[in-house]
């Protein structure tokens, strides 16, 4: 399987992008706006926060979906055999969170949320028509307004031996939303899974960042941009006593927007909230 490593500064950038994610829902870019010191800043600040006790002082309310969930709240993937190995903080703006931390968080959001729309554009002008005919709207106009798009902060620590069985950072899975937005962690990991049931490693040079489908985009295009199943694999030797921090961004439309046969983005996202974890999602 061919993740594509596309140069965003490349006159062909949209084209090969979008190829990338049309043959395997997932690209690389390099050479693109997001500043890597300000990643860097980033993952070392959140690492910190993570090891502090600062962090049980944002768990979220009954039923919040922001905040922070520690080891013991870690999700299951469907089909997993145990919980992932991971906490992790949901960060939005309009949540609970450290001020500290929040600085560089909220810096990166918005660069995140300004490259997707420019990406979400790329794919809709390389779309065949008979799919695009079929848009409520131009896919980079779905994420305008939403309070759905979440940065994600998750720290994997150090593996000790005493895991469950079968347990993994974060087992095989798909996302839910449009697109995600995944600098690369400052350790590797991510494995994408082709057709034959094969694991391949994701590109992820330092600075690169990682572009990867959702269920969301795959339903809006009736299934021309794959959803496809990737994971974090356990490291091993010398990684394995290391931490792993990840900031994934995932690209939400507003809720209202109609993404195909009068489905509504929350009428999705509820359906697929309560298909995975049996809760049901509030506006």
């Amino acid at each position: 399987m061919d993740v594509k490593v596309v140069d965003y500064r490349s006159p062909n950038a949209p084209k090969e992008f979008t190829e990338s994610l049309r043959n395997t829902g997932f690209a690389v870019l390099v050479n693109h706006p997001i500043n890597y010191d300000d990643v860097l800043h980033l993952q070392q600040e959140w690492l910190d926060f993570f090891k502090s006790e600062r962090k049980w002082e944002f768990l979220p309310g009954e039923g919040g979906q922001d905040g922070y969930r520690p080891m013991e709240e870690a999700e299951r993937a469907v089909g997993a055999g145990a919980k992932d190995i991971k906490e992790y903080f949901h960060w939005y703006p309009w949540g609970i969170r450290p001020d500290k931390e929040s600085v560089s968080a909220a810096k990166y959001y918005e660069a995140g949320m300004s490259l997707a729309s420019e990406l979400l554009s790329w794919v809709e002008a390389n779309t065949p028509q008979e799919i695009t005919k079929n848009f409520s709207m131009p896919l980079s106009e779905m994420i305008v307004g939403t309070k759905r798009t979440l940065l994600r902060v998750l720290h994997y620590p150090p593996l000790t031996g005493d895991e469950p069985e079968g347990s993994v950072r974060a087992a095989a899975h798909e996302d839910i939303n449009m697109i995600t937005v995944l600098p690369a962690s400052n350790e590797p990991g991510l494995q994408v899974l082709d057709l034959e049931g094969n694991w391949h490693d994701v590109p992820c040079d330092p600075g690169s960042v990682a572009i990867n489908a959702g269920d969301m985009l795959d339903y809006v295009t009736g299934g021309y941009y794959p959803s496809t199943t990737h994971r974090v694999n356990n490291p091993t030797g010398e990684s394995a006593k290391r931490s792993r921090v990840s900031t994934p961004l995932f690209l939400h439309p507003a809720d209202d927007v109609v993404i195909s046969e009068g489905k509504t983005a929350f009428d999705f996202l509820r359906d697929r909230i309560k298909e995975i974890a049996g809760v049901e999602l509030t506006k």
